[in-house]
């Protein structure tokens, strides 16, 4: 998998996105807080593994906490961080299956994305792409030539 490129000064705005997922499906998106780790590392566990677990743990050891929650009530919905594996990379990011197609994972994205530009990043990395054609629509994202021997190259593995 490659990493993506995306420019962070011409973000497209979520205002009426999020309005929308608020009203229509009742849904919060807000930065995670301290007390919430446990709570936040499990449910991404679960739905996604420990590697992600293990990135959100390190997103919950920054201050402020470099992880954006979608809840409806005392539900998680979908998670994405940032400056996680390393600086200025995006991700990891996952939405509940159920809860796909509704916009949540754009919206965190692009939340991540406006929190990376706040810190002075001109660009962010997206790190070993899945979903190439998602983040090329939602943010313009170009793929780096030459990422696919990336960071997580050397990743060790239970055998």
């Amino acid at each position: 998998m490659k990493d993506m490129l995306v420019r962070l000064s011409e973000l497209p705005k979520v205002d009426e996105l999020e309005q929308k997922l608020l009203e229509k499906e009742k849904i919060v998106v807000r930065k995670a807080i301290a007390p919430e780790k446990h709570l936040v590392s499990e449910w991404v566990f679960t739905n996604f593994g420990s590697y992600w677990k293990s990135e959100v743990e390190v997103a919950f050891s920054r201050q402020p906490v470099s992880c954006w929650i979608a809840q409806r009530g005392h539900d998680i919905l979908a998670f994405a961080c940032y400056e996680c594996s390393a600086r200025n990379f995006f991700g990891p990011t996952g939405t509940q299956e159920s809860e796909r197609g509704k916009g949540i994972g754009k919206l965190l994205l692009l939340k991540s994305l406006e929190s990376m530009r706040e810190m002075g990043y001109a660009y962010a990395i997206i790190g070993g792409v899945g979903p190439a054609e998602f983040y090329e629509k939602a943010v313009g994202a170009v793929l780096i030539e030459g990422s696919e021997i990336s960071i997580y190259q050397h990743l060790l593995r239970k055998p």
